[in-house]
C-alpha cells in the first residue's frame, strides 16, 4: 500500500531538491569561470533520489557514493559552505581542499565519499555495513553507484559476501542510462540491472528515480529488511541527468528531444505541483523557500571566495606512507 505523504514532507523535499539543483547550477557556472578546476560531475535531474533516501533513513545511517557526490553529501548534512569551499580547493572544504569535486567526505554526518575509482565504493560500502553489524548497531548503509559500475567485478564479489554475511547494506544503482556516453544497451545483455541480484538470491527491484515518493517507499522496504537482519537489497533507481557526464562532455550520444522528455517529469516541478494543488501552499510560501535557497547558495560562494588556501605544511598530511604503518607488508 502506497504511503500518503504529509505537507511537511513535500515542503522538505522541495526545498532540499531546489537547494541541490541551485548549488549544482552555480557550480557549473563557476566552473565555466575557472573558479573550480579539475573533474566535475553534476547531479542535475537526479535530485529525487537524494530526497527520497533522506526521508526513508535515520541520521545514524551511512551513505557512500561515486564521484557525482555533491548533492548526496549536502543532503546527508555536509554544509553548502564546506561543499563549495572543497570545490574551490580551499582549506575550509569538507576534505580540507585536497579532495576536490570527486572526493567529498563528511564522516561526522555519516557521508563516506565521494570515490573516484569506478565501483570502488561498492566494496567499501559493504565494509561499512560489516562494521555496523560487527558493532551490533541498528544502522544501515546506502551504497550508491552508477549503471557503468554494474560491469565491475567488485560488484559481484561484494554481492556474494554481502548475502553470505547478511550485511545491512542497500545497493542503489542510479541508472541514468549512460555510463559516461555509453548506453546500457551497448554494454550489457541484462538491461534490467536489478536482475543482477537474482544470481545471489538477493532481493532486487526497479524504482522510478524521478519520483521522491517511489524512492522513499523502496528505501523504506529495503531498510526494514536490513534492520531486521534480512541482509542486502539491490535497487535499480531509474533516473536521468540533464547535463553531461562531466563538465567536459559534449553529449553527442543523445538527442535534445530525449533530454526534454525527461525534463517534462522533473521531480522539483512535480513536488511543487503537489504542494500547490493538494496542500494549497501559497506563492508567498514558495517564494520564501526560493529566497532561502538563493541566499544559501550566495553565502556558500562568498564563504569559498573568502576562505584561505591550504597551507604548504598540509601537502604531506593525510597521506599514508610505509614507515608510519610497519605492519603493512611490501
Amino acid at each position: 500500500m502506497a504511503t500518503k505523504f504529509s505537507k511537511e514532507t513535500y515542503l522538505y523535499w522541495y526545498e532540499l531538491m531546489l537547494l541541490l539543483r541551485r548549488f549544482e547550477e552555480k557550480t557549473g557556472q563557476l566552473y565555466g569561470m575557472q573558479k573550480i578546476r579539475g573533474f566535475c560531475h553534476l547531479y542535475i535531474g537526479q535530485e529525487a533520489v537524494a530526497a527520497g533516501c533522506m526521508t526513508a533513513t535515520n541520521p545514524e545511517d551511512k551513505f557512500i557514493t561515486a564521484y557525482r557526490d555533491h548533492a548526496l553529501a549536502i543532503a546527508k548534512g555536509v554544509t553548502p559552505r564546506a561543499s563549495m569551499a572543497e570545490l574551490y580547493g580551499k582549506a575550509t572544504g569538507c576534505s580540507k581542499g585536497k579532495g576536490g569535486s570527486m572526493h567529498f567526505f563528511g564522516v561526522d554526518v555519516g557521508f563516506f565519499g565521494g570515490h573516484g575509482i569506478v565501483g570502488a565504493q561498492i566494496g567499501t560500502g559493504a565494509g561499512l555495513a560489516f562494521a555496523e553489524k560487527y558493532k551490533g548497531t541498528d544502522n544501515v548503509v546506502l551504497c550508491f553507484f552508477g549503471d557503468g559500475a554494474a560491469r565491475q567485478g567488485m560488484l559481484h564479489e561484494t554481492f556474494n559476501m554481502a548475502m553470505l554475511w547478511k550485511l545491512p547494506v542497500i545497493f542503489i544503482c542510479e541508472n541514468n542510462n549512460y555510463a559516461m556516453g555509453t548506453s546500457v544497451a551497448r554494454t550489457s545483455n541484462v538491461l534490467d540491472l536489478y536482475k543482477l541480484a537474482d544470481a545471489y538470491d538477493m532481493p532486487g527491484d526497479t524504482v522510478d528515480g524521478m519520483s521522491p515518493e517511489d524512492v522513499h517507499n523502496a528505501i523504506v522496504r529495503a531498510v526494514k529488511r536490513a534492520r531486521e537482519k534480512g541482509g542486502p537489497t539491490l535497487l535499480e533507481v531509474k533516473t536521468y541527468r540533464y547535463k553531461g557526464h562531466s563538465m567536459s562532455d559534449p553529449q553527442k550520444y543523445r538527442t535534445k528531444d530525449e533530454v526534454e522528455e525527461y525534463k517534462e517529469r522533473d521531480p522539483i516541478d512535480h513536488v511543487l505541483n503537489v504542494l500547490k494543488t493538494e496542500h494549497k501552499v501559497t506563492d508567498d510560501e514558495i517564494d520564501a523557500m526560493n529566497n532561502r535557497v538563493k541566499l544559501q547558495v550566495e553565502d556558500c560562494v562568498q564563504f569559498a571566495e573568502d576562505s584561505p588556501w591550504p597551507s604548504d605544511d598540509e601537502l604531506l598530511k593525510d597521506v599514508y606512507k610505509q614507515e608510519d604503518y610497519p605492519f603493512i607488508m611490501d
